[in-house]
């Protein structure tokens, strides 16, 4: 792969503009590329350009064989002598004698700043515009690395505080009757001066004994400090300790020892107990009972309760902190270093096509800078880990660092076979349900009305199911093609998120048992004597939902747990609405339910459907009942309401007006729902079908401008890119003006249920199901714009990492005194 391709494809998605624009100064160097085409045609030798390039051809001839296998070391060359990232041919060898083409100076104020001292010469001005934007890009790279190892530093002072009151939080609830620290001094000191004497008396062995001795004395000393307190934190450590074991002695006197006593005496100090007056207890945990007791201006409970439980639920809190930051660190450090590569590489492909020698000069700049030579990181990221591992895994480090560390997720191979199998089942089963269909002439029989009042409805829930599962695939699908950090917005843990291949297995397994359940129904005519149905037969929809059901909630570590629990963990949220502190993943599932209205109501006929025992003569007397014509409105309105009732939770929160307007496109369609639902009641009725028309046009109008304006981001005349945003994932834009017209067509499929179109190859309960269709092909297209919007916000406030609430408050005028 060539470098421009991986280094994009490694960069942090929402660090995208701070990254060394790699590809623009490589258009730079092209510019220089075509000078030099240019010089070299203008002055032709032995007639011109066709001659020149048929002596170039000639020359060819007398060259040294290379052979036919390539030299291990020699780099490969591409054919094409103008394409930069394969290299290019010279026209002239760098030697050590070749004079340095630029002076490089930095400051403080400007950066780096490169004086090109050959600008005299001719095309000297290409040269002198790319070492400018070269210095342009150096600066920003540098003063953003610097701003974020800024931030961590502040992190890890943080995350020291956290330390000691956790240490000193252990220290109370393990020991409940105080810190017996004179004893524990006397113990260490009595062991301490053993070791001494042990040592003096052996100091005239030979060295490597002596080293030995040494080394056994210091791993004591660490076990004696085990559990104490981590005084050492993530800014620092005991710089006369690691004099010590840098400087490796081979002579242990008595006197070096004791001065790694004193040191080790130091450090194996408990963390001071009295650190527990100034912190309290950070209750970051959203509960419908913390809600309520803050709307009802109830205190929430601050104070330390010393019990293994609250230890508990304190080491976990801390436990993400530690590994959100250490991800953090990891990402930086792949920051520094792709961007001196990039640096590198931009600067030999100068070489290569000047002949000059700048590589050397301008690379001793970047190595010297905070970029290139900065080791606050990497001294972090070995102090997380020693601290994760002692504090948070037992002293297991293989454990600690496969949770620092989690491995890349890679595509299994049967599970894209699987994901075919399933579909190639799904294909050849709905052949093979239309051939019965047709063959059958099951369409004409008497039974055919019952069946599409009774069975259609159970199973279109699958089919509404399967296609929204689909367009979800396509989403993750197109997510990644166009680098959206789906996994970030949505706050997957890391390495469980599905890709789209296993999203469409999940789809497809549905389709298939649901087909072969509709095979196995396929009955449209009863017994003309008694009119009884096979009862078994009718319950195979449900079972299959319960099958489903049950997946779904299982606890067993099967069949995407992860995916399953979160999913579960949201839906609560989104019915649990305004109890619990609105996240993206709850309100965007919020928006999913709002269109698949139909499915609920599926779900309503099923349990009026068996609940009535209708099932054992296939009819539907569900709708000549006043309890479940009550129930529709219910149903219908519930994902709306409860969309309402999240924007409502977050406009006391946040004072966002826009929230607020967001509650009004809710309220409309909920206003619009129960009109068109009241009509589809009451047929024949002119008031109720012109109430449904004004109210669902004016939902439908409203809800298509948040779409556009707030949801998309799209409808600016101001921008760059008329009617569009500034900034574009997908490079053609006439993709995004034929979105939003289907999504207007599809926002307006509607009209059928007022207008009442009839067609008479196609039952009322098809239609509908059209309908449903549309507006979750409709929710899964709005589904990509939507999160490509948020994910340009987070690239446009470098917004790369979650924040994790930390478990203790420390009291202000402490944070002051630091």
């Amino acid at each position: 792969m060539k470098f421009g391709k991986e280094f994009s494809s490694q960069m942090v998605p929402e660090w995208q503009q701070a990254y060394m624009d790699y590809d623009f100064l490589k258009k730079r160097l092209k510019e220089i590329i075509r000078f030099q085409r240019r010089t070299n045609n203008a002055h032709p030798h032995g007639g011109g350009a066709k001659n020149a390039g048929g002596l170039n051809r000639k020359m060819t001839l007398y060259r040294a064989f290379s052979g036919l296998v390539s030299t291990p070391g020699r780099h490969k060359r591409g054919h094409n002598p103008h394409d930069i990232e394969e290299g290019v041919q010279l026209t002239a060898t760098a030697t050590a004698t070749t004079p340095v083409p630029i002076l490089v100076n930095t400051n403080s104020s400007h950066g780096c700043e490169t004086t090109f001292l050959m600008a005299a010469e001719e095309g000297g001005e290409y040269e002198l515009v790319f070492f400018r934007r070269l210095d342009d890009e150096f600066n920003k790279v540098d003063k953003f690395y610097k701003k974020k190892v800024e931030e961590v530093l502040n992190e890890a002072a943080m995350l020291n505080k956290q330390m000691d009151a956790l240490i000193a939080f252990r220290v109370k609830v393990e020991n409940p009757d105080g810190w017996r620290w004179e004893e524990r001094t006397v113990e260490i000191t009595r062991l301490a001066s053993d070791i001494a004497t042990s040592a003096a008396a052996l100091s005239a062995s030979t060295p490597a004994r002596a080293r030995s001795i040494k080394v056994r004395s210091q791993e004591h000393m660490e076990a004696i400090q085990e559990g104490g307190s981590s005084r050492a934190g993530l800014m620092g450590v005991d710089e006369d300790e690691e004099e010590e074991e840098e400087k490796g002695t081979s002579v242990v006197s008595s006197g070096a020892v004791n001065d790694v006593t004193t040191s080790r005496l130091r450090a194996a100090r408990p963390a001071p107990i009295d650190v527990l007056d100034r912190v309290t207890i950070n209750n970051t945990k959203e509960t419908p009972r913390s809600t309520i007791k803050g709307v009802l201006n109830v205190p929430n409970q601050t104070e330390l309760k010393f019990n293994r439980e609250n230890l508990k639920k304190v080491e976990e809190s801390l436990k993400r902190a530690f590994i959100e930051f250490y991800h953090k660190l990891r990402l930086l450090k792949n920051y520094a270093f792709l961007n001196v590569l990039a640096f590198s590489k931009i600067l030999k492909k100068y070489d290569k096509i000047t002949s000059r020698n700048a590589t050397r000069t301008y690379m001793k700049v970047v190595d010297s800078s905070t970029l290139g030579n900065s080791d606050e990181v990497m001294r972090l990221m070995e102090r997380v880990e020693a601290t994760f591992i002692k504090h948070f895994a037992n002293a297991n480090r293989t454990k600690a660092m496969n949770i620092l560390r989690p491995k890349a997720k890679r595509e299994r191979h049967r599970t894209t076979f699987s994901t075919g199998f399933t579909a190639g089942c799904v294909f050849s089963l709905i052949v093979a349900l239309v051939a019965i269909i047709r063959t059958r002439h099951l369409l004409e029989k008497e039974g055919q009305k019952e069946y599409m009042n009774t069975m259609f409805p159970l199973y279109s829930l699958f089919g509404f199911i399967v296609l929204h599962v689909i367009m979800y695939a396509g989403n993750v699908y197109y997510w990644r093609r166009y680098r959206v950090n789906y996994s970030f917005i949505f706050g997957f843990k890391q390495g469980t998120e599905l890709g789209y291949r296993q999203v469409l297995l999940v789809g497809f397994s549905i389709g298939v048992f649901a087909l072969l359940c509709v095979l196995a129904n396929l009955d449209m005519e009863a017994d003309p004597k008694t009119k009884a149905y096979q009862a078994k037969t009718e319950l195979l929809p449900l079972v299959l939902l319960g099958a489903m059901f049950m997946v779904l909630v299982l606890p067993f570590n099967f069949f995407y747990r992860s995916s399953r629990y979160f999913f579960l963990t949201c839906l609560f949220h989104c019915l649990a609405a305004p109890l619990y502190k609105v996240t993206l993943p709850d309100f965007f599932l919020g928006d999913q339910l709002t269109s698949q209205v139909q499915a609920l109501r599926s779900i309503q006929f099923y349990i009026c459907y068996y609940g009535s025992g209708d099932y054992r003569k296939r009819e539907n007397t569900c709708k000549d009942s006043d309890v479940y014509s009550t129930f529709l409105f219910i149903v219908a309105v519930i994902p709306y309401a409860a969309r309402l009732l999240q924007c409502l939770r977050r406009l006391f929160e946040e004072k966002n007006p826009e929230q607020g307007y967001n509650g009004i496109k809710y309220f409309l369609t909920i206003v619009a729902v129960c009109l068109r639902t009241a009509y589809s009641i009451q047929k024949g009725q002119v008031a109720w079908r012109v109430l449904a028309a004004v109210f669902s046009f004016i939902a439908a109008v409203y809800c298509t401008w948040w779409d556009f304006v707030h949801d998309w981001g799209l409808l600016n005349r101001t921008s760059k890119n008329r009617w569009l945003r500034d900034k574009l994932l997908i490079p053609q834009k006439k993709v995004y003006f034929i979105a939003m017209v289907v999504n207007v067509l599809l926002r307006f499929a509607w009209i059928q249920t007022v207008l009442d179109f009839h067609f008479s190859f196609m039952h009322r309960q098809t239609m509908v199901t059209i309908v449903a269709s549309l507006e979750i092909i409709r929710r899964g297209i709005w589904n990509f714009f939507r999160l490509e919007n948020e994910h340009l916000n987070n690239v446009g406030k470098y917004r790369a990492f979650k924040s994790v609430p930390l478990p203790f408050n420390y009291d202000e005028d402490d944070d002051k005194d630091d």
